[in-house]
């Protein structure tokens, strides 16, 4: 027999050992019973012989000794099987509890012991289960057969402890996960493993859990697509992969247009509800080997791989795709008791070789779809270089502007104002940025940046501050002290909640007359929220404030409303003045609006007036105040200053 190693400690080794070891003690009884009664008949002379059995015979001898034997060894050796078989029952009921079982594997002759619970686990009856080595093999999955016997086999010829985790065919048919741990603890004569001992585990639940929680890290809950890890994965094999192909690959970002509205009028589980159908008609506008994925809330991805090599067929073979998917997104859906409309925006790029990186390549089908959005929404738009190098422009002139306030390059330039006899009546301010780069960066350029970025807000409290401080430094010079000082005031900075307290603030801070200063507020700010609107404007109005609508003329004011605002002024679009003395329909626009602003009781002023003949027309149609480079263009104050001086001597000159 191998020889066998010191592993006493295991319970089950202990029970074979200890059964064994009383076996030998029957043994030696029966050899005591032997020895004793040849001791009598061969070793003690016939005379010794005689005179014992006159006491007694050898059976009587045996069975005086018998029960010293029984209770000073075999006594104590069945209380201590007793124990261990108690043992043994709470190893199987502790097995049985952790969905685990015992296995005994003599690993030359393939025989193996298993524990009940294991014939329970595969849904066998205990005393119908037979297994050896080779059924264990075949009955592992296929996929995992491979690699569990690399293991095993490693075990075994480095001493190793064998662990596997693989999937098991129950009597069901169901496949099941079984962990199973094995140690050697017996060889033979030549050192070959003889016996291997261990437990097979049910780990179904926990690789459940596991598989649940891989496929949660990598696919959209709502939808089952590929989330954004792992479309980013695709797309990068999908980059690597075309620069070996010459394939061309095509990147779509789809965005649903007004889906805010849905969840904000229906719900969020509405919504939900459309995320899910869309996803189900995108995937069946695709191919198999194409990947639709959710990025979040209502971005879409599609990869089209494989495309022609041919720049511009593959550009007609993802167009064709695009426009397939707009047709099915836009057919009506049903949403519970609603019937819904949607349509979408999708930004397309194309890419082969590696000329571009994945993280780019995203940001490129981004911006082709919010050139789509600004198409007007329901259409596809192509990646271009130009637009491009505008954002590109635009981001950097953004991270330009953030600093500007703080480095002190903004500046208030200031328009004159004049009447008719040429006096002076005041000015609108203007901010410039004077960077030190770029030069004089005009406002048509960093005006609406700064209000896509919400850096109007603090700009434009700077510039209130600043018209303030320069009102207050007018009321000083009896030449200045009744110029009425006008400022831009933006959408955002308007629907401020604290609006009304911060001009008012800076009035009573700067300590000026409230009727120096004149808000200009623009058309389209009268279109949203109008009754906030005529609110905060009568509070200022209240509070000294005058107001005037700028560009009046562009927009689509409604008279209803109109009269209901607290104005003091509207001004002539320079887009109307510009053309006044040439084209009759801006005549007629023009003393349409005058007509209009006498007939309220409003003031007029025309901007943008640059010729003589402009201002002679427009006092002739009724309009008497005037804004324009015919009378100074917008310029520092110290400028300002020196050019208000030289008008104001030459209008008490013509006087």
């Amino acid at each position: 027999m191998g020889r066998l190693k010191k592993y006493s400690r295991k319970p089950l080794t202990a029970v074979v050992a200890m059964a064994t070891f009383i076996l030998i003690g029957e043994i030696l009884i029966a050899s005591a019973i032997e020895g004793i009664s040849h001791y009598f008949h061969t070793v003690l002379s016939s005379s010794v012989r005689n005179a014992l059995f006159e006491f007694a015979d050898p059976i009587f001898l045996v069975a005086t000794v018998s029960p010293a034997l029984y209770f000073l060894i075999f006594k104590p050796m069945r209380a201590q099987l007793a124990d261990v078989e108690l043992q043994k029952e709470r190893l199987n009921l502790a097995f049985v509890t952790a969905s685990q079982s015992w296995f005994d594997l003599n690993t030359q002759t393939g025989e193996v012991h298993v524990s009940s619970e294991y014939a329970h686990m595969l849904g066998f009856e205990p005393d119908l289960f037979q297994t050896n080595l080779q059924g264990w093999i075949a009955n592992i999955h296929p996929d995992d057969r491979s690699d569990t016997l690399e293991k095993f086999k490693k075990s075994l010829e480095f001493n190793q402890t064998f662990i596997a985790e693989y999937r098991r065919l129950k009597k069901s048919g169901e496949w099941i996960w079984i962990q199973s741990i094995g140690k050697i603890v017996e060889w033979d004569e030549v050192q070959q493993p003889a016996r291997m001992v261990g437990i097979h585990r049910d780990i179904t639940e926990r690789k459940q859990a596991e598989e649940k929680i891989q496929y949660q890290a990598y696919y959209d809950e709502l939808t089952q697509l590929p989330n954004r890890r792992l479309f980013m994965d695709r797309l990068q094999q999908a980059y690597v992969s075309t620069g070996r192909t010459g394939r061309t690959n095509a990147l779509l970002f789809i965005d649903l247009d007004n889906f805010k509205t849905l969840n904000d009028t229906l719900g969020h589980y509405i919504g939900d509800l459309l995320l899910q159908l869309v996803a189900l008609r995108l995937e069946s506008c695709v191919r198999n080997g194409d990947t639709v994925a959710r990025l979040g809330g209502d971005e879409f991805m599609v990869l089209l791989e494989n495309l022609s090599g041919q720049l511009m067929d593959a550009s007609a073979q993802t167009e064709d795709v695009s426009e397939k998917i707009l047709a099915a997104i836009s057919q009506p859906y049903v949403l519970e008791t609603h019937e819904y409309n949607c349509t979408a925006s999708i930004g397309v790029t194309l890419f082969s070789g590696r000329s571009h990186a994945p993280e780019a390549l995203m940001k490129h089908a981004d911006i082709a779809m919010y050139q789509a959005k600004k198409a007007g929404r329901n259409a596809v738009r192509f990646f271009d270089e130009k637009v491009q190098e505008i954002i590109t422009g635009r981001f950097l002139l953004e991270g330009e502007l953030r600093k500007a306030l703080d480095l002190r390059q903004f500046h208030l330039y200031y328009q004159l104002q004049i009447d008719f006899s040429n006096r002076p009546i005041g000015a609108e301010t203007l901010i410039r940025w004077n960077h030190p780069l770029r030069g004089i960066v005009s406002p048509v350029e960093f005006i609406p940046l700064a209000e896509e970025t919400g850096l109007i807000l603090p700009i434009g409290h700077w510039v209130l501050e600043g018209a303030c401080a320069q009102i207050k430094a007018w009321e000083q010079d009896p030449l200045t002290r009744d110029l009425v000082l006008a400022v831009n005031v933006s959408a955002k900075q308007f629907r401020q909640f604290d609006f009304v307290y911060q001009v008012q603030d800076a009035v009573q801070r700067h300590a000026i007359n409230p009727k120096r200063l004149k808000l200009e507020l623009t058309e389209g700010m009268l279109l949203d929220n109008i009754e906030d609107t005529i609110v905060t404007m009568n509070l200022l109005s209240e509070f000294g404030v005058q107001f005037s609508l700028d560009d009046f003329g562009t927009g689509f004011s409604s008279l209803q409303y109109l009269k209901r605002l607290p104005l003091d002024q509207l001004k002539i679009d320079q887009s109307f003045v510009r053309d006044i003395t040439t084209d009759s329909s801006d005549k007629a626009i023009v003393r349409t609006i005058i007509a209009m602003a006498h007939g309220m009781e409003i003031g007029v002023i025309a901007e943008g007036v640059e010729t003589e003949a402009q201002r002679q027309l427009l006092l002739k149609m009724g309009c008497i105040h005037y804004q324009g480079y015919l009378f100074s263009k917008p310029l520092p104050i110290e400028q300002f200053a020196d050019s208000l001086k030289r008008v104001d001597l030459l209008a008490r000159l013509i006087s």
